[in-house]
């Protein structure tokens, strides 16, 4: 089970969410069956797609990260509700590169220091707000850093780490996102550099058995932080049979007519490998619903 939890300080002028999200980066490496260095990649965007989604007003809001890097994972795409829930995928998901010039995964390699990362906030609206900016390491920590400074001119400090074992298997995963609200203090500020000047990476700290709490705290220490909420967060994708068969009918009538010709189809979910299976009966049904303008023959009656 991963967990969230938010903390602010007493004058309200700075929020930190913190993320323990071991099992998340667990399932994204049951799923996609990476490459270490993509698990930590893939598993650092999650985490950070999750702490933005956590910041949603509407239940219903859902925000889409895209990293689209020049390096060899390729694009990766994170989703999440407004619960801190996330779901992933990425479009190469072994890579085999050496480790960077610290001994450790070279996530930055993987990645790529070319590219874009782009943010889609549904939040219900007419048109959902779409944001973009140039990668500016590829670590994705920095690059979500870089994002809120500039196209939503939120100060903030992101940190993200996936720790991954010899054997593949996650060791400990988390984050944290600190959010400075335009009334802070130029003292408050100082003292929030202080205190990520004084912190260990996310994985050291947790390595030494510190809770999301205690690492939200202590990002906040001398401002007299308490805890706001503290929630259940998983990795959860929101497929379903009846958003497949929507998917199919956008194709159109005829390309579905020759795939019901073909005896049906399979068509698997990227997020979570789930398939669902269509006989052939149940194309030609999808096609005459696409004939009617996604329309079932009983709905255009």
């Amino acid at each position: 089970m991963g967990r969230i939890v938010r903390a602010i300080a007493k004058d309200a002028s700075v929020v930190c969410s913190a993320i323990d999200g071991k099992d998340i980066a667990a399932r994204i490496e049951e799923i996609h069956k990476p490459s270490a260095v993509v698990t930590a990649a893939l598993g650092r965007l999650a985490l950070g797609t999750s702490l933005m989604g956590f910041g949603l007003k509407g239940k219903d809001d859902t925000i889409t990260v895209r990293l689209d890097g020049d390096g060899p994972a390729g694009m990766m795409i994170c989703v999440a509700d407004s619960y801190g829930n996330v779901k992933a995928d990425v479009m190469n998901p072994v890579v085999e590169i050496p480790a960077n010039s610290a001994g450790k995964l070279d996530v930055r390699g993987a990645v790529g220091t070319e590219g874009t990362l782009s943010v889609i906030k549904d939040m219900g609206l007419k048109e959902p707000y779409c944001g973009q900016v140039p990668i500016v390491s590829g670590e994705i920590a920095e690059d979500i850093t870089n994002y809120l400074a500039v196209s939503e001119q939120v100060p903030s400090v992101c940190a993200l780490g996936v720790l991954v074992n010899s054997d593949l298997s996650v060791k400990n995963a988390g984050g944290f996102l600190i959010q400075v609200l335009p009334f802070a203090s130029d003292e408050v500020i100082t003292q929030i550099e202080q205190n990520i000047t004084k912190m260990q990476s996310v994985t050291k700290l947790m390595e030494e058995g510190k809770s999301c709490e205690d690492i939200a705290l202590m990002a906040l220490d001398g401002l007299e932080p308490n805890v706001l909420d503290d929630f259940e967060v998983n990795y959860k994708c929101d497929c379903s049979r009846e958003r497949t068969e929507r998917v199919l009918v956008s194709l159109g009538r005829e390309q579905l007519e020759d795939i019901a010709k073909d005896g049906g189809t399979d068509v698997k979910c990227n997020f979570c490998d789930k398939v669902y299976h269509f006989t052939s009966e149940e194309i030609t049904e999808l096609s005459k619903a696409a004939a009617n303008g996604g329309k079932s023959g009983e709905e255009n009656a």
